[in-house]
């Protein structure tokens, strides 16, 4: 079996951050999102890996590279455009051949791997396998009607949803899926979509079965999914302290405080993770927080929320929380007179001040 990866798109609902990284690489506790879905591959006895890209898009083999950190063989197919979920499987044929392969959306991240998804799929003797989960609002998803424990038919964001539940971003296929990507037509959004994909096999008579995600699950479109999903990895980590910690500082709940990094004066209540090289004085750093290397956080607050690498935050007056801040971005308290906000703001910033 091979893998079939996502990691292209435009990633518009997390501008300005995507303007300059492609947002599989934003990390999640302090891990570039893309890498739990390579761990996810790898943990299930997968080794071919199919990486989709944007055309041009090195970033992300500059990171990667061909796998060899993951233990996988990793090969990179470019999409000229974001033509859809269904199009990404019809460019990647020749990379599957006749091979059975889970195709997973990069930006999926879940609890407890994928192996048991395909174990199930193998033991189903399927042509499809889907992996559904309940959620509050069906109608941003593909959903999957459902009668007598079978699907009976897929739809592409409906307006009236058959089903509670979402077909998340994770499926397996045997090769009947490109049968079905090179028929149908695209979409009045001019894409190839995936839900269509899986009608047609249902009206060809192929089989699809499929499993329901019993625990957490998030597509990380979205910053407050981004920082939800920070905040489910860090329940799950194992606090390690490889920096300073002095005696006048409070350290509880599940922390790890990478090397090189120093806390004075301050209280870290977890679930944390401090990168290396990180400077943190006179501050207070509450649960559900993922600070990259090299930042320093001044006499200030900071919880809920994720800091990429080298940010700079100090003498704050107030708690900055449910934020996504990216590389090198500094948030200062001016010290001059009159007392005034000084911003320098990228295209499609959000800022709040209260």
């Amino acid at each position: 079996m091979k893998a079939l990866i996502t990691a292209g798109g435009h990633g518009t609902r997390l501008r300005p951050i995507t303007h300059t990284k492609n947002k599989h690489l934003i990390p999640i506790a302090n891990k570039p999102m893309l890498s739990y879905a390579l761990e996810y591959v790898r943990d299930a006895g997968i080794s071919e890996v199919g990486i989709v890209v944007n055309v041009g898009d090195t970033e992300i083999e500059k990171v990667f590279g061909k796998g060899a950190d993951f233990d996988l063989n990793i090969s990179y197919i470019p999409q000229k455009a974001p033509l859809g979920l269904a199009h990404v499987v019809k460019i990647a044929e020749s990379f599957i051949g006749d091979e059975k392969f889970i195709f997973y959306l990069g930006d999926n991240i879940l609890v407890g791997g994928i192996k048991k998804f395909i174990d199930e799929f193998e033991k189903d003797g399927s042509n499809c396998h889907l992996v559904l989960s309940r959620v509050p609002d069906p109608q941003r998803f593909g959903v999957p009607e459902i009668v007598n424990g079978r699907i009976v038919s897929v739809e592409e964001k409906p307006q009236y949803p058959k089903s509670q539940f979402a077909v998340t971003g994770i499926y397996i296929y045997d090769n009947s899926i490109f049968e079905a990507v090179n028929n149908i037509q695209p979409s009045t959004r001019g894409e190839l979509e995936i839900s269509d994909a899986h009608q047609y096999l249902l009206e060809k008579g192929y089989q699809i079965s499929f499993s329901e995600i019993t625990g957490w699950w998030k597509d990380t479109g979205k910053v407050i999914d981004l920082l939800e999903a920070n905040r489910l990895i860090l329940e799950n980590l194992k606090a390690t302290v490889s920096g300073d910690v002095d005696d006048q500082s409070t350290v509880t709940g599940n922390v790890i405080i990478g090397k090189g990094s120093t806390i004075t004066n301050s209280v870290l209540r977890g679930p944390i993770i401090v990168g290396k090289n990180v400077k943190i004085c006179d501050a207070y750093i509450g649960p559900n927080t993922s600070i990259a290397d090299g930042c320093r956080i001044i006499a200030s607050e900071v919880e809920y929320s994720i800091l990429m690498d080298n940010s700079k935050i100090e003498d704050l007056h107030v708690r900055m929380e449910s934020s996504l801040l990216g590389h090198g971005v500094e948030i200062i308290q001016s010290s001059t007179r009159p007392k005034t906000h000084r911003f320098m703001i990228g295209d499609q910033s959000r800022i709040r001040l209260s």
